[in-house]
């Protein structure tokens, strides 16, 4: 079952997927099939010198997003706009549902429900 609000917090190491209602939240969360290993400089390596981005896992946190006609994307660092990208570029029908993009710490599972009810609301008071 999946709601009309949902939330991904994301970073390189896992997505915390929580499609929410007033009442309710469906969790999930998906990690990358590498361990990741941070984007630093690979000496020596030919190409751009950073490590190669994760599209299965990118892939995986959209279809755990499916069905969700309101999305918010959250996360500490590059790894959200690294989803957003891999978004528009691959679920294309996905890409007007993404509403919000901010930037989040680590908070936990009941802070991100939270902070994702907070932002739904106030923008449902706007509309």
């Amino acid at each position: 079952m999946s709601h009309y609000h949902a939330v991904v917090w994301i970073d390189h190491s896992e997505a915390h997927v929580m499609h929410i209602s007033r009442d309710d939240v469906e969790k999930s969360i998906v990690h990358p099939s590498q361990p990741h290993h941070k984007l630093h400089a690979l000496a020596g390596k030919p190409g751009s010198g950073r490590a190669p981005e994760e599209s299965d896992y990118y892939h995986r946190v959209a279809t755990a997003l499916a069905g969700a006609e309101e999305i918010l994307v959250v996360g500490p660092a590059q790894a959200k706009l690294q989803l957003i990208k891999h978004i528009h570029a691959h679920h294309h029908d996905m890409s007007a549902k993404v509403i919000g993009v901010e930037t989040v710490d680590h908070p936990s599972d009941g802070q991100l429900v939270a902070y994702a009810r907070k932002y739904f609301h106030a923008r449902d008071q706007m509309l």
